[in-house]
């Protein structure tokens, strides 16, 4: 088991370094040629890329749970991406976000989540534990969710920690997070003009 764990730990860092270094390459490449990111050569872009564009967007909402990245900066790229498409956005944050959450209530232990959130926020665990095994558990996990300044991973890895029922967790988080990407999606492309 210690052996699993320093494997998805070393997994886990070379995903969020990958992650930081296409961020830094990306604000490298436009600090030094500004014109190339003009409205016309982004547009042209999205159109000769948008297959490509979709696969990468796809596997990167899968594969976001195990970075314990929040899920608020893809819904947010994808309504920028893809303007013209929310209902694709949305099905594809919401699957995105249904696997990460179903990762790490099943596998938080063998990821290294344990000692992430125990080390890091046990008294948020702590807390989370205590609402989430009161009668109001189901609604709490569905408002966490939706709260967009709330991590819902802390809440998947607890529900699991506590071994909620899966398919009455996992509707609580869907119904939660599908409020909230619908107002990050829907807002923005109406914001977006």
């Amino acid at each position: 088991m210690a052996d699993l764990k320093k494997l998805s730990s070393v997994i886990r860092r070379l995903l969020t370094l990958i992650w930081a270094a296409v961020i830094v390459a990306a604000l490298g490449f436009f600090l030094s040629n500004p014109a190339a990111f003009s409205a016309e050569n982004v547009a042209s872009f999205l159109r000769q890329n948008s297959a490509s564009l979709w696969s990468a967007y796809i596997i990167i909402s899968a594969l976001r749970g195990l970075t314990l990245l929040p899920s608020t900066p893809l819904v947010i790229a994808g309504t920028l991406l893809f303007p013209a498409e929310p209902l694709t956005v949305f099905a594809v944050s919401i699957f995105g976000i249904g696997l990460s959450s179903t990762m790490i209530y099943f596998f938080s232990e063998a990821l290294g989540f344990d000692d992430f959130f125990e080390r890091r926020k046990p008294e948020l665990v702590h807390t989370i534990q205590r609402r989430m095994e009161t009668p109001w558990g189901l609604i709490f996990v569905a408002a966490w969710a939706f709260f967009p300044f709330a991590p819902t991973d802390a809440v998947c890895y607890v529900a699991g920690i506590v071994r909620t029922t899966y398919w009455k967790f996992i509707l609580a988080i869907l119904f939660g997070e599908s409020i909230l990407c619908g107002i990050y999606i829907w807002a923005g492309n109406f914001l977006l003009g």
